[in-house]
């Protein structure tokens, strides 16, 4: 929904109730994840994909139905080898997808839940996609409380609300998006109902220390990503808006002090790359980046830099675990030279540690191309 939300804030906003379809489930190579979602307005405009393009016109027909049902509905949509007319996906994968109307009086949370993810505040959305429970019940959590049930009217409400909202909260700090199942009563040993839970988690952060020209090309993948993109350096002469226009925010600041001041916001979603290959600056630096919890800590340079880059460090008495933490020099080995190229290994490294990838061209490897996230 993030995708699509600045066109169905505005449908919303005049009073049209629209259709919305999203991923809910995959099986095996599907071409997107849960939480891709398409909108179908009420006169047929179309924004976002559920995936991309396979079998986006039987999911737009089937929208168009629901709006006039006011029925949400689940519809699988797999491999259609038996008859090549027939919808369905080339990729050999299956999905998926809840077909919902949204509109004031079928989604009333939708306001608040749109500028919480404005905002960036964590907030999960919970909807009821099978199971004896009414299809398309939803229930809105954010950290400190909820709104909705997923099984009004019902006496056990109460317990089955509570065990998800226990649930989307720790997706929430995971930033997951995907099915639960539960029993009647939220019992989870037992399968009976299941919830899709859409996590608006807050972006990941890139952390990118070196206003240099290899900095402005990493910012600019690093937004392309959907990072939320934070470049800093001491030198205000270089470190401008204008230079990195990519970037959420340019902060003039000594990197070390900078990092020290954010310590406490920087989790296993938030990756540091530290370009500015001087040790004034990266190794106070790094002092402060390899005793964070950032998932992701690399350092441009050659060899022989990361070689006196360690040095120095251990000096400074980080220990050798600490230092195992520093990918350096930064990216995947793709022989690149340009600032352009070096931010696309850098990217690359960060996909691969993402979702556990070789790193190996796909034509070297077996099996599923699209693993689970590890």
């Amino acid at each position: 929904m993030r995708d699509v939300l600045g066109d169905i804030t505005g449908w919303y906003a005049s009073g049209e109730t629209f259709g919305l379809a999203t991923v809910v489930h995959t099986f095996r190579s599907a071409p997107r994840p849960p939480g891709a979602a398409m909108a179908v307005s009420a006169g047929g405009e179309v924004a976002g994909s559920v995936s991309g393009g396979c079998v986006e016109g039987a999911v737009y027909e089937l929208a168009q139905s629901v709006l006039e049902t006011g029925t949400p509905v689940v519809q699988r949509y797999g491999v259609s080898d038996d008859d090549a007319f027939a919808v369905g996906l080339t990729c050999g994968g299956i999905l998926d997808v809840l077909v919902e109307p949204v509109g004031p009086a079928a989604f009333p949370e939708f306001p608040k839940v749109a500028a919480a993810i404005e905002r960036h505040e964590p907030v999960a959305v919970a909807t009821v996609v099978a199971g004896p429970g009414r299809i398309g019940a939803r229930r809105v959590v954010w950290a400190d409380r909820a709104s909705g049930s997923l099984a009004p009217g019902e006496p056990h409400a109460a317990r089955l609300d509570a065990a998800v909202d226990d649930d989307a909260r720790g997706m929430l700090a995971q930033g997951l998006t995907g099915q639960r199942h539960y029993g009647p009563e939220g019992e989870r040993r037992l399968d009976d109902l299941s919830v899709f839970v859409h996590s608006f988690a807050p972006p990941p952060r890139l952390l990118v220390f070196g206003a240099i020209d290899f900095a402005a090309a990493v910012a600019r993948v690093g937004a392309f990503l959907g990072y939320r993109v934070t470049v800093c350096d001491a030198r205000p002469v270089f470190a401008t808006p204008k230079r990195f226009p990519e970037a959420d925010e340019v902060v003039v600041k000594w990197p070390h002090k900078f990092l020290e001041e954010e310590r406490g916001t920087i989790d296993g979603r938030t990756a540091i790359c530290v370009l500015t290959h001087d040790p004034k600056f990266d190794v106070p630096l790094l002092e402060v980046a390899l005793r964070t919890d950032a998932g992701y800590i690399g350092a441009m340079g050659s060899r022989r830099t990361h070689d006196d880059r360690l040095a120095r460090l251990r000096e400074a008495g980080l220990t050798e675990a600490e230092l195992g933490r520093l990918r350096s020099p930064i990216g995947l080995d793709l022989g690149a030279r340009t600032p352009e190229e070096t931010a696309v290994s850098i990217a690359a490294e960060l996909v691969q540690l993402r979702w556990g990838g070789s790193g190996r061209p796909l034509t070297d490897t077996t099996g599923r191309i699209h693993a689970d996230a590890p």
